[in-house]
């Protein structure tokens, strides 16, 4: 049987283009297991598995505790915004109180970058990251480039662009890294505050002009405002951020083709794109979460087969 290069998933940039289509295989299988009427394997009944969280998140914690029930592995819930964490303990010390209850594997949500990493040296789990600060959000890159392939057909040679707030955005950098791997062609689009400094040296083009980055896309990625993460104002409101980054459907009929609207989500309707767009046939929002479970399942699998 074939296996992952990692022992943990930590980034994308740690993964090679075999590890994906491994990944992408594995979750063709787990796909077919949760559309049956019976959307439980047995496969990690021996494996336990916790989730820590230390950010908020509501469709990635609920994806992932899915993924996990679906493999029937069992599963410790840690929200460490209302625990001993605001008691002072560190991220250590959190982990391995957890760890010394036999845990096998940790799904890990934390607003620094790199905590992944940094766990992945002292403890003896395997260590997924569910979103490290502004830095990856390796399976959400995953879940959008299979959602690509399944529309597609591939994503090698297709035009993406990312729209939006690139420089808070962890799913931008995982979905760069993801995309260039399996050879897309990758812009990036938004205000020029909003887009890191040097991601040209990433071999990545910036365009500030929606309407031609839309014209020259087969698939528009569009990344919602990031509010929380803004200590300053980045561009003068709301309303003139949606004139001229915003998607309506006005604007995606004028198109002389069909392109493809996908959204990590949560969606701000209404500003990144109206709810016309989202709900529309060239959308593939609710693919994404579908196969956001198959992608999970996925990378839970083939990392515990290394454990």
């Amino acid at each position: 049987m074939s296996e992952l290069s990692v022992n943990h998933l930590l980034g994308i940039k740690y993964l090679n283009k075999k590890d994906i289509e491994l990944i992408f295989e594995t979750a063709d299988h787990f796909k077919e297991v949760i559309n049956r009427s019976i959307k439980k394997v047995p496969t990690l009944r021996d494996i336990t598995i916790a989730n820590i969280f230390f950010e908020n998140s509501t469709r990635t914690k609920l994806s992932f505790e899915l993924a996990e029930k679906r493999l029937s592995a069992d599963v410790i819930n840690f929200s460490a915004s209302q625990s001993s964490v605001k008691k002072g303990e560190t991220l250590i010390d959190t982990v391995n109180n957890i760890l010394s209850m036999k845990v096998d594997m940790v799904v890990m949500r934390h607003p620094n970058p790199g905590a992944g990493i940094f766990l992945s040296k002292h403890v003896e789990a395997s260590i997924i990251n569910a979103g490290d600060g502004a830095h990856e959000h390796p399976t959400q890159a995953l879940l959008d480039s299979y959602s690509i392939r399944e529309k597609l057909g591939s994503v090698k040679g297709k035009n993406v662009v990312i729209v939006g707030d690139i420089l808070h955005s962890r799913v931008a950098l995982s979905n760069i890294f993801a995309l260039k791997l399996q050879g897309a062609n990758v812009k990036v689009c938004g205000p020029r505050t909003l887009i890191p400094k040097h991601i040209e040296s990433l071999g990545i083009e910036v365009e500030t002009d929606l309407r031609k980055a839309l014209d020259w896309c087969d698939v528009a990625n569009m990344l919602r405002v990031q509010n929380e993460r803004m200590d300053i104002s980045y561009f003068p409101s709301t309303r003139e951020y949606t004139q001229q980054f915003g998607i309506n459907k006005k604007l995606l009929n004028s198109l002389d083709k069909q392109i493809i609207i996908m959204h990590p989500g949560p969606i701000n309707r209404g500003v990144e794109i109206t709810s016309d767009v989202a709900d529309s046939k060239q959308s593939i929002i609710l693919e994404q979460v579908e196969n956001g479970v198959a992608i999970r399942m996925a990378v839970i699998y083939l990392l515990a087969s290394k454990i």
